[in-house]
C-alpha cells in the first residue's frame, strides 16, 4: 500500500477537476468543490505549503476514491 507525500493544493485541485469537480465557492484559504452527485471536497490552499499524507487520505475519502485511483491521477503529470 502506497503512502501519500505531500503535494501542493493546485495539483490535487487538477485531479478534482479530472474526477468532475467544480469549485463552488472559496472561504478564506479553503476551495469547496462539488460533484454533481453531492461530494464535497475541501482543498486549504496556504502560498508554499504542501497538503500532507493525513489530509490527502481526508480528501481521498471525501471523493469516494481509492487510494491507488487517487494516487494515479496525482502521477499523471
Amino acid at each position: 500500500m502506497s503512502k501519500f507525500k505531500p503535494v501542493k493544493a493546485g495539483k490535487i485541485i487538477k485531479v478534482l477537476d479530472h474526477l468532475g469537480f467544480v469549485s463552488v465557492r472559496q472561504i478564506g484559504s479553503h476551495l469547496i468543490m462539488k460533484h454533481a452527485d453531492g461530494r464535497i471536497a475541501v482543498i486549504p490552499i496556504h502560498s508554499d505549503e504542501e497538503i500532507g499524507g493525513g489530509l490527502l487520505q481526508e480528501i481521498t475519502r471525501d471523493t469516494r476514491t481509492t487510494r491507488e485511483e487517487f494516487l494515479d491521477l496525482l502521477n499523471r503529470d
